[in-house]
């Protein structure tokens, strides 16, 4: 099964300071920080059940559309939010001046 083909409820947990999707009943997160107007992506984690199927990427990617519709700047403190960060160009324009990639 390839998750990016059908449908991934990633949800923002608020409470919890992350972005969630569970998928065959196994949660995979994607945990951050805010300081002073800046998202500190700090980690992500799939189990490893479900890993290579994209999940990874979709919370990534839910994480820096809310902190982009949120005026949030991100610094990706997460080697995995790195990588995503590098082969998306376009989400650099949320990096805080002088963050280097």
């Amino acid at each position: 099964m390839n998750i990016l083909k059908i449908p991934l409820d990633v949800r923002h947990n608020a409470a919890l300071s992350r972005f969630e999707a569970t998928v065959d009943g196994l949660v995979s997160v994607a945990s951050y920080q805010l300081v002073d107007g800046v998202m500190r992506i700090h980690h992500t984690a799939v189990p490893r059940a479900l890993t290579g199927r994209g999940i990874a990427a979709r919370l990534v990617e839910a994480a820096i559309a809310y902190a982009g519709a949120n005026h949030l700047e991100v610094e990706p403190w997460c080697s995995y939010v790195r990588t995503y960060m590098k082969r998306h160009p376009e989400s650099q324009a949320l990096l805080p001046d002088g963050f280097r990639l």
